[in-house]
């Protein structure tokens, strides 16, 4: 049985080869979580299609947008002033080296 294509069929078919068909099991490369901390509920949107990747989330009525940076343990991204570190379904806030938020939980979590 031979399996003849148009041109756009075949350039289709020829693109996706040679892509290794990376579109159909790409992970999500923006993500948005939702947290409970205390009484302050906690929308963080994680992108991670940029390198480094970031974290935002509204706080203190500021629009903060950390980067991703080296940790020894969890997932942690900051600018030197505000700090979000993650691990597991647990998260914490710090502000200029104090921790302003130590009880975030991630709702709906698996």
């Amino acid at each position: 049985m031979t399996l003849m294509l148009s041109g756009r069929s075949g350039l289709l078919l020829g693109l996706m080869v040679l892509s290794g068909c990376s579109g159909f099991n790409r992970q999500a490369l923006v993500t948005t979580l939702h947290y409970q901390c205390g009484t302050l509920p906690l929308t963080v949107t994680l992108k991670q299609d940029i390198q480094p990747a970031e974290v935002h989330f509204l706080l203190d009525g500021e629009r903060l947008q950390l980067p991703q940076v080296v940790s020894a343990s969890g997932t942690k991204y900051s600018n030197n002033r505000y700090t979000f570190w993650s691990k597991g379904e647990r998260a914490f806030i710090e502000r200029s080296g104090h921790i302003i938020a130590d009880d975030c939980l991630l709702e709906n979590a698996p």
